[in-house]
């Protein structure tokens, strides 16, 4: 089964009509009281990570290993360094699909979804090799998961404006009473002091900030 398409997106055929039913009548918290409690229910059920794996040669099963042990059900993976916009099998019932690495065979991320998991996916958008995401059918509620990579500091101001502005494109695409999760490396710190922005700032940061990295998340963060 092929995840490609025109434009890097693919839409998969559920269990189910995926148009059956999209929240409608929302309120001010963006979700029916019903779609918001199930939520809250499944959050805590549904185990979600990152990791930066370096690459994937080699490492598929291992990983698939590693998330079985921790109960992990959706793992979003960076720098895969696999060519192609493609889906493959890792062993376990788990599944990945990524996006392809650049011209110098860097980068590329990916999204590693559980047996269960697979199942409710329904669009996959494979924009680049630093931003991908899977909108997930999970019993009448909609889950968008994106698994970034932002450039590194040696990269160009250009190359991460252009990450930036990628993933609000992205992000923008995402309907207001959806979920969304982003999962991925930033590459970069936040620091320790969430003063003002503690809304969406853990606490959990160290070092010092980098303001670039800073004020993007502080701009994109509100979307999700």
């Amino acid at each position: 089964m092929s995840l490609t398409r025109n434009e890097n997106r693919a839409r998969l055929s559920p269990r189910s009509d995926p148009q059956i039913y999209r929240p409608n009548s929302v309120d001010m918290q963006g979700l029916p009281h019903r779609e918001r409690v199930w939520l809250k229910k499944r959050a805590r059920e549904l185990r979600v990570g990152t990791l930066n794996v370096v690459t994937m040669r080699g490492t598929g099963r291992a990983i698939a290993d590693l998330m079985k042990t921790r109960r992990v059900d959706i793992l979003c993976v960076q720098e895969t360094r696999w060519k192609g916009n493609k889906a493959r099998e890792l062993g376990e019932g788990y599944k990945i699909v990524y996006s392809r690495a650049n011209k110098e065979g860097r980068n590329g991320v990916g999204i590693i979804l559980s047996s269960e998991m697979k199942k409710e996916i329904f669009e996959v958008d494979q924009r680049n090799d630093r931003i991908i995401w899977v909108w997930l059918m999970v019993e009448n509620c909609t889950v968008n998961i994106f698994s970034v990579y932002a450039p590194q500091i040696g990269c160009s101001d250009a190359g991460k404006d252009r990450f930036w502005s990628d993933l609000e494109e992205e992000m923008e695409k995402v309907p207001a009473d959806e979920r969304c999760l982003v999962g991925g490396d930033l590459n970069g710190h936040v620091g320790q002091n969430n003063h003002v922005i503690s809304c969406i700032h853990g606490g959990y940061g160290y070092d010092e900030r980098m303001q670039r990295v800073r004020e993007s998340l502080i701009l994109l963060c509100p979307r999700i």
